[in-house]
């Protein structure tokens, strides 16, 4: 008995529950002042302090799917962690990710999972105003202020995709949210696979049920978002790969330069996901993978110059987008109210969990994902390129925060307390993704 405690972080009893004194601090502090501001001014559009949307409780049979899931997640999904074999934890985490999130999407009806991505701000919108891939591409900053909401805040790799699968007749937005999801519920096993290759197996096992079930999953389904953190997390999962101990040398080149392919790729999906080189950066130089790092570094550049050489230049597009972004509704909304405002939605995506495995965490392997990417929050808060609507702006940052729960002592009171707030969030708030 002593040697299996002994496996399990243990924080100072006096300092249990900070993390999560902290967490209800800060959601109460963002929905009190997103409150406030709100009252004087609805067009900032946080209806739901601290998220967007509007508070419309919605109790009935249709959220029964949601609650026989959250049930079977605290019956099993703790012991199956610990059983499966990796390969079947893995592609048990994707399904289940994915389960989750349509499970919460479609308490509102079936027709509500693939809603979100059919409104007019949306990157489909835009998709009959591409003739030629190249067109669009090298005219894309040009033409920014006429496009949907979603487009104008983004690289074109979003709306070039949709335009590709409608082009073999994939296209609309049934087809649109079946990738989002199933790409969305990507980061949980490339999560786990980061974490097995940065800390330990034991490690990842401990995470994987609050990286499944997270509340996150209510805005997984649907918001492109959820593909971004997909192919985002999968390219950190392979730059962790190429730089976990004893990887051979030729093997990590290779590695380092599919995940700087695939986060380059991400790039061109959205600028949010910039901030994600932190970890990338930290296991490199935690590791001295030189090599990987520079195949990484290349990987990115060849995305970024196919790109540059079809007319679209990042940070020519960074800055466009945020001269838009800073003369339309950030206006509206003062910087330093939603650096808490922010802190809150996000802190509601990871749940009280995460807050708590935090303030406990003490693996050197995990702080190696984690600590980075509190670093990266702080950049985006401060930076006041996202004000309001983080809940489904940072998504991709919501796995290397969750890793956090692997420091969470075996049992089932923090994952009751995820999935619960999922279910309020889904049951309460009435979201527009």
């Amino acid at each position: 008995m002593s040697n299996t405690r002994s496996q399990w972080p243990v924080g100072a009893p006096a300092g249990a529950w900070i993390g999560p004194g902290a967490w209800v601090a800060i959601v109460v502090a963002g929905h009190v002042i997103g409150g406030a501001l709100y009252d004087r001014d609805e067009l900032i559009r946080v209806g739901a302090p601290p998220v967007v949307g509007s508070f419309d409780l919605r109790i009935g049979f249709a959220l029964l799917a949601a609650l026989a899931v959250a049930a079977a997640a605290l019956t099993w999904a703790p012991a199956l962690a610990q059983r499966l074999r990796w390969g079947s934890l893995l592609a048990a985490a994707w399904a289940g990710a994915g389960a989750w999130a349509v499970a919460l999407a479609s308490s509102d009806g079936v027709d509500a999972i693939a809603a979100p991505l059919s409104t007019r701000y949306e990157y489909l919108a835009a998709v009959p105003a591409v003739v030629r891939s190249g067109q669009f591409i090298d005219g894309f900053i040009a033409a920014l202020p006429g496009y949907p909401t979603h487009v104008k805040g983004h690289p074109p790799g979003m709306v070039t995709l949709l335009w590709l699968l409608d082009r073999i007749g994939l296209g609309g937005a049934e087809v649109a949210a079946g990738l989002v999801i199933g790409v969305g519920a990507l980061v949980a096993p490339a999560a786990l696979i980061a974490m097995r290759a940065t800390a330990n197996e034991a490690a990842a096992r401990r995470a994987a049920p609050y990286l499944v079930f997270a509340p996150a999953a209510v805005w997984v389904a649907t918001s492109a978002d959820a593909f971004f953190a997909g192919v985002a997390a999968t390219g950190i999962a392979c730059f962790a790969l190429a730089a976990r101990p004893g990887c051979a040398r030729a093997i990590g080149v290779a590695l380092g330069l599919l995940a700087g392919l695939v986060l380059g790729a991400a790039l061109m999906l959205s600028y949010g996901v910039a901030p994600l080189g932190l970890i990338v950066l930290v296991l490199a130089v935690a590791r001295r993978s030189w090599m990987a790092l520079a195949a990484a570094v290349a990987g990115v550049l060849i995305v970024l110059g196919a790109f540059a050489a079809l007319g679209f230049v990042w940070l020519e597009g960074l800055s466009a987008t945020e001269e838009l972004y800073r003369g339309g509704v950030a206006s509206r909304r003062p910087h330093g109210a939603f650096i808490v405002i922010n802190l809150a939605a996000f802190g509601l995506a990871v749940g009280p969990a995460a807050a708590a495995g935090l303030a406990r965490l003490r693996e050197r392997g995990v702080w190696l994902l984690a600590g980075p990417m509190v670093a990266a929050i702080a950049v985006a808060s401060l930076s006041g390129l996202s004000k309001g609507e983080v809940e489904r702006i940072w998504l991709p940052f919501v796995p290397w925060i969750l890793v956090a729960t692997a420091s969470l002592r075996p049992g089932r009171g923090w994952l009751a307390a995820q999935l619960a707030l999922a279910v309020a969030l889904q049951a309460g708030v009435r979201s527009p993704w």
